[in-house]
């Protein structure tokens, strides 16, 4: 192992350089030599209680929104079966991506491994143990949930409204703040969105002229729905993210133009929907 040879290493040169200043210098210089072996020693015991307590600080770092992520992608099915796959599949991805790397930067990269199983129960009960607002706060039905989650955005400081049902082109909130036009589609589901509210979300976008495009769930998204949100730039959010969503003008890698004049990204002019098309 890379860390016990790195020991073995110093309590060897600490030995013969504590050594021979003994030969010249007598007990003072051994004494010397002895508690600095002995520091050596503590300190390669103490390195499990040092591991452990870094990951349970990186882990507390994103305690709520790991608390959110375990929320929307645990599920109970149609035969009252509890699905955690997509939870499972978070977890190791933070994990993997988060705490390795921060191991590794530490020296405690050797390591990571061996405690791979220690990391995935820190995280489990971190994000179980943080409190969340009750779930039950959400509206069950469709549209008290769109209205809902426009409440959500005025908080924010959105001036935010629900589209009509009919004619809205898959977006059911339309908000703008600081020139940003935001379309947000809502989705009250028992489980994971699929990646078709992905692509009505983005359609709705260039229909209605918007900068910025979200898909609000209670629940997870596949990963599809991922997938496919990371290529067209569309937010996949909790309702509990709208009262911190700010408005953003780049959208894949592209700057926005002004919203409220209907500029498109290109400069051209494009007229709004109008009132009949809405």
């Amino acid at each position: 192992m890379p860390g016990r040879s790195s020991l073995v290493a110093r309590l060897f040169w600490t030995s013969l350089v504590g050594g021979g200043a003994a030969f010249f210098q007598g007990a003072p210089a051994l004494a010397v030599t002895g508690l600095c072996l002995a520091a050596l020693v503590l300190h390669r015991l103490d390195r499990p209680r040092r591991i452990r307590c870094l990951i349970r600080k990186l882990v507390r770092q994103h305690a709520a929104t790991l608390a959110l992520r375990r929320r929307q992608e645990c599920f109970v099915d149609a035969y009252g079966n509890l699905i955690n796959d997509g939870w499972v599949r978070e977890r190791e991805y933070f994990a993997e991506r988060t705490i390795l790397p921060a191991l590794d930067a530490k020296g405690f990269g050797e390591d990571g491994d061996a405690l791979w199983d220690v990391i995935l129960a820190s995280i489990e009960r971190t994000a179980a143990a943080y409190p969340l607002p009750d779930e039950a706060d959400a509206p069950e039905d469709g549209i008290a949930y769109e209205r809902f989650c426009a409440e959500r955005l005025r908080e924010a400081g959105w001036n935010a409204r629900a589209t009509q049902a009919s004619g809205d082109q898959g977006a059911d909130i339309v908000a703008e703040r600081a020139g940003i036009r935001l379309v947000v589609q809502c989705k009250r589901h028992g489980k994971p969105v699929g990646n078709g509210a992905v692509q009505e979300i983005a359609a709705a976008m260039r229909y209605w002229s918007g900068d910025m495009a979200a898909v609000v769930s209670n629940a997870g998204f596949t990963p599809s729905a991922r997938k496919l949100a990371a290529a067209t730039g569309v937010e996949l959010l909790h309702h509990d993210q709208l009262s911190e969503l700010k408005p953003v003008r780049e959208l894949g890698g592209r700057k926005s133009g002004s919203t409220k004049s209907g500029v498109t990204r290109s400069g051209s002019t494009m007229p709004r929907a109008t009132a009949a098309e809405r």
